[in-house]
């Protein structure tokens, strides 16, 4: 058993399929078919289910899986123990973010960071959270900032702050002159979500009673909260926005912001990391520097 059969094992497991595992192994497709099928060998027991077209993994081979990514993440640490305590704050570091969160903390959070750890650049990955989960357990990427819940196993996560919505219409909407809106209010009129696969999208329909039979009606959805944002100061309908993207810096004169009425609906951001992961400081400073940014005007703080 070799660390390198350990590798093709983990990366077979997260693509389901040999050519894909192989390519992001950087091997051939028969190179990777045999090393797997070694270590099947020697383990005496099948790790793998070969389909047609995909690859699935056997309930032995689940757990011989989870082991291996946390055989990696330990060899993973060797170099900085080699090193007598390296300093975890040099090299950079990769952070996945959702879409809904990415664009608007990031301009912000990128100079408080860099005046805390000016030598650990960030290579960020926006992805939806399904994509983001098996990256970050599969160490793609170092850490993520989401949105609560998130479950994945080895991960934990440190809530950083809480965002409240609230409710856009276009400019002269009957509703222009209303104080606050009731989430029920919504059901009766045309509402604009994200497309599926936003945790953001989920949480505006569990939030918003009545909209779950209604929110996808053909040109009702949009790919990103600029695109939604647009379409609402066409006219097209309304539509609900996390706090930060209501920030002024991308307002528009079409569109009117409607708080909620109390308790107002949020969503609660966080950093997750995997609990192996060797650079705790890191994701101390990446904490840190969240909380420097001035949210406050915008956002309750997560308690």
């Amino acid at each position: 058993m070799t660390l390198t059969e350990l590798r093709y094992v983990v990366a077979l497991a997260h693509e389901r399929h040999f050519g894909r595992a192989a390519q992001k192994c950087f091997v051939t497709q028969p190179t990777l078919s045999l090393a797997v099928a070694k270590l099947e060998d020697e383990l005496g027991v099948a790790l793998f289910e070969r389909g047609k077209s995909e690859v699935l993994v056997t309930p032995a081979g689940a757990a011989v899986v989870e082991q291996a990514r946390r055989v990696i993440d330990e060899v993973a640490k060797i170099p900085t123990l080699a090193k007598g305590g390296q300093d975890q704050l040099a090299g950079p570091l990769r952070l996945g973010a959702i879409p809904t969160i990415g664009p608007y903390l990031l301009p912000a959070l990128v100079p408080a960071l860099r005046k805390r750890a000016p030598n650990m650049p960030l290579v960020i990955e926006e992805n939806f959270t399904a994509n983001l989960a098996p990256m970050l357990r599969d160490g793609a990427i170092d850490a993520a900032l989401i949105a609560l819940p998130f479950t994945v196993p080895g991960v934990v996560t440190k809530a950083l702050y809480e965002e409240p919505f609230s409710v856009v219409v276009p400019e002269g909407h009957a509703w222009s002159k209303k104080k606050r809106v009731r989430p029920d209010e919504l059901a009766g009129e045309e509402m604009l979500v994200l497309n599926a696969g936003h945790c953001f999208r989920d949480q505006v329909l569990e939030a918003c009673p009545g909209q779950a039979n209604t929110a996808d009606p053909e040109g009702r959805t949009g790919s990103s909260l600029e695109t939604i944002r647009n379409m609402v100061a066409s006219g097209l309908g309304v539509s609900v926005l996390p706090a930060l993207a209501l920030q002024p810096r991308y307002g528009s004169k079409l569109v009117r912001e409607l708080p909620f009425t109390s308790p107002a609906p949020s969503r609660k951001v966080a950093i997750a990391w995997r609990v192996s992961f060797a650079r705790p400081r890191a994701i101390e400073a990446l904490a840190e520097a969240v909380a420097a940014v001035d949210v406050a005007l915008l956002c309750r703080k997560a308690s």
